[in-house]
């Protein structure tokens, strides 16, 4: 990922973080960030799991529409 950027090039954005944040800013940032991946990660793996819950939930609403439907059909 970081790959072409190099040591230089991590010294050289760790120097331009310190100077644009403060000292004092750049721990709450790096809070913040990864609180954010993890909410981010959370959110994924439960939208991954959802589905399966989801299928049988929609089986269950169709079939229950099906039958709605049958009775408002005239015999």
């Amino acid at each position: 990922m970081l790959g072409g950027i190099g040591t230089p090039g991590i010294i050289l954005l760790v120097i331009l973080a310190l100077l644009l944040f403060g000292p004092h800013k750049l721990p709450e940032l790096g809070r913040a960030v990864g609180r954010t991946f993890r909410e981010f990660k959370a959110g994924a793996s439960e939208i991954m799991e959802t589905p399966k819950a989801k299928d049988s939930e929609v089986q269950q609403a169709d079939a229950t529409r099906n039958e709605q439907d049958n009775k408002r059909l005239p015999e």
